[in-house]
């Protein structure tokens, strides 16, 4: 499932493609009622973990989770047709934006603005270091091994299996047991340095020096000692950790 750098580069992308023009708005497919949409203006696209909102004119909010199989295509020839799977296509001036496939594509008025942000924890690529100390405490108190709390989007919004496995062995933390406040403070430091390098690489990054490499994640071995990378079932989802490095 694509994780919060994923979707604040979509929003970003298009944002600066769309924000200020009046769109097409179109559903190939059928499943998504256009209408109070097409012809009005978009606003803003923001991110909230692993939501995205499209602000328009004179309108509703357009609510997108992309879930495990969503994809968004882009497009420069406005006269391409769309896939007839397309749940919902943008147009502007220059360029479209084609969604096929998510999990929800919805119209959200203010209160189910106000509804669903409200089920989300703090976002490290919204909130940054101003948020530590909150999003600190939220996570050291929970009751839940780390590895649970990091899934769970009311705790922190955006993180998901792979950056759940980099950032604790990052921070040498096994995903089995809880946390302190310390130790919840430097995952949440990590996790605002290295989202910010995933939104910029596509992808996570949790080593600069080799963005391309993983430390346990979906890993044979640890790429630092060389131990057998354990796994079990942790929160629903594969959990990776190094018995070496992660205490």
């Amino acid at each position: 499932m694509p994780e919060a750098h994923s979707l604040h580069r979509h929003a970003r992308d298009q944002r600066e493609a769309l924000a200020g023009q009046v769109l097409s708005v179109t559903s190939p497919q059928g499943r998504f009622e256009t209408g109070p949409f097409d012809g009005h203006r978009l606003l803003d696209v923001q991110a909230y973990g692993k939501h995205l909102l499209y602000s328009f004119e004179d309108a509703p909010d357009v609510h997108v989770h992309l879930g495990m199989k969503g994809i968004f295509l882009r497009t420069g020839d406005l006269g391409l047709a769309p896939r007839a799977g397309t749940r919902l296509r943008l147009a502007g001036d220059r360029e479209a934006f084609s969604l096929i496939a998510p999990s929800r594509c919805e119209a959200l008025d203010a209160p189910g603005r106000a509804a669903l942000l409200a089920t989300l924890g703090p976002d490290p690529l919204r909130v940054g270091e101003a948020g530590r100390a909150a999003a600190a405490r939220r996570l050291g108190e929970s009751r839940s091994a780390v590895g649970a709390a990091l899934l769970d989007q009311s705790v922190w919004a955006g993180i998901g299996n792979a950056w759940r496995a980099e950032l604790l062995f990052l921070a040498g933390v096994d995903p089995a047991r809880r946390v302190d406040p310390a130790e919840a403070a430097t995952l949440w430091d990590l996790a605002v340095r290295h989202l910010r390098l995933g939104v910029d690489a596509g992808q996570v990054v949790s080593d600069p020096s080799a963005p391309d490499e993983r430390w346990v994640y979906k890993r044979p071995t640890c790429r630092r000692c060389g131990e057998p990378v354990r796994t079990w079932t942790l929160a629903g989802r594969t959990a990776h950790a190094c018995p070496r490095d992660q205490r």
